[in-house]
């Protein structure tokens, strides 16, 4: 049987409909123009963010820790704006930042804004207020070159609007566990812990202790002891702790062990770097000394437990030293002096001092209970203390007295919540938070 054969006939394209092909590729191909346009525009765009975020970054963190110094000083706002937005031109005039730089212009402070606040969620404002210890960094619009924009834009898409990025950044202080501990301790009392009405485990602000005791006065932690701790092997161990070489980290919970004896020589020789002066194989180019090394001569000493200056006891109201008439310098005098030196305005500042040499981290201990000889104590928290005056170098002399400070710098890793303590801090960056709310901007 024969299949019947099919035949296939095709008819030529009506001439009406031959131009349509050329319509669908014009279409065709100026939608992967506009989207590769778009995809160039946009790499573009996110390059900038990013450098102008990094940039923003490290400007709150180093307005953040000006503040931090300069504090009780005077100009504080403006030492703090002029720190932010050099460290914002610095980043801006590195490599690769060109396009960052050409839009400053060399005028960081019509480019972005400086605020302060004294809590992380705000409001900020500049000058912001006298107790401030946060800033916020921000640059609203940053412009930059369009490459494809404005073409994209007329094939009917004005909505694009300009080409811009925009960054903020919020930075402030976090409380963290230390790891530089100076090798003592002074006893605290548990039941004596309300940080709302300035009171930490029995000290208050400004309080003036005495740090390590002397031969033949009387130790809070029992017979024997002078108030340093075992950190490592011997003298050589609180030579350099003391100087600030020492890398020990403890947290609330654990225990430490108290060290017997006195060690006179290692505990001058390691403190007294912090005031300039060098002895015992410790050297300048490793410890330098505070940003201010002033004291009141003749010393403080200790009178059976009575700390006197000029044969006067001495009392401190809030942080101010006195014996009788007599001004004894003392934390507020140093806090104000340095603050004039890193704003460079102050006289005797120390060439190659360095802020917060005179400042020791100590444990606070539990020392409830009969502790002799070596004992171990545990920790209660940190004490920031003031170091008013170098160590003497006999067994009579070789105390330290330091007075109580609520913050201090410190290392290790920062906590995750804004500073509500006190103690060793850390200045680290913040989501940044609409003002007044804990809603965060999508800027930051």
């Amino acid at each position: 049987m024969m299949c019947p054969r099919i035949q296939l006939r095709f008819s030529p394209m009506p001439e009406s409909q031959r131009g349509s092909v050329t319509v669908l590729m014009v279409i065709a191909l100026a939608a992967i123009t506009m989207l590769a346009a778009l995809a160039l525009d946009g790499g573009h765009m996110l390059l900038n963010k990013t450098r102008l975020q990094n940039a923003v970054d490290a400007a709150a963190l180093s307005g953040a820790k000006t503040l931090s110094q300069v504090s009780g000083g005077t100009g504080i706002a403006s030492t703090t704006r002029a720190a932010a937005l050099n460290t914002l031109t610095l980043n801006a005039n590195a490599s690769g930042n060109t396009e960052l730089a050409a839009a400053i212009g060399g005028n960081a402070g019509s480019f972005a804004v400086v605020e302060l606040a004294n809590s992380v969620y705000g409001p900020f404002s500049y000058p912001g207020p006298a107790d401030a210890t946060y800033v916020r960094v921000t640059v609203s619009s940053y412009r930059l070159t369009g490459f494809f924009w404005s073409f994209v834009q007329s094939l009917g898409t004005p909505g694009l609007g300009n080409k811009a990025v925009a960054a903020m950044a919020t930075a402030g202080p976090s409380p963290t566990s230390p790891c530089d501990l100076a090798p003592l301790m002074v006893c605290g009392d548990p039941s004596q812990y309300n940080p709302g009405a300035g009171n930490f485990w029995g000290y208050r602000f400004g309080d003036l202790q005495d740090l390590k005791t002397a031969s033949g006065t009387s130790s809070a932690i029992g017979p024997g002891n002078f108030q340093l701790l075992d950190f490592g092997s011997g003298g050589s161990t609180v030579r350099e702790d003391l100087a600030g070489g020492g890398s020990e980290c403890r947290t609330v919970g654990q225990n430490v062990t108290t060290s017997p004896g006195n060690k006179v020589g290692p505990t001058s020789q390691g403190l007294n770097t912090r005031f300039g002066q060098y002895a015992g194989g410790v050297k300048a180019s490793d410890y330098p000394p505070d940003l201010v090394v002033s004291y009141s001569t003749p010393v403080i000493a200790n009178n059976s437990g009575d700390l006197q200056y000029n044969g006067q006891t001495i009392t401190s109201n809030n942080g101010t030293l006195t014996a009788g008439s007599q001004t004894v310098l003392g934390y507020n005098e140093w806090r104000a002096s340095t603050a004039a030196c890193v704003a460079g305005t102050g006289s005797g500042c120390q060439s190659n001092g360095v802020f917060e040499r005179r400042m020791l981290k100590i444990v606070i201990g539990d020392c409830s209970g009969k502790n002799n000889g070596a004992t171990s104590i545990p920790v209660l928290g940190f004490g920031c203390y003031f170091v008013v005056q170098p160590a003497g170098g006999t067994g009579t002399t070789s105390e330290i007295f330091g007075q109580f400070v609520s913050e201090c710098s410190g290392d290790n890793v920062p906590g995750p919540n804004p500073s509500g303590d006190t103690g060793p801090l850390i200045i680290q960056l913040y989501k940044t938070y609409i003002n007044g709310s804990g809603t965060p901007s999508n800027d930051s």
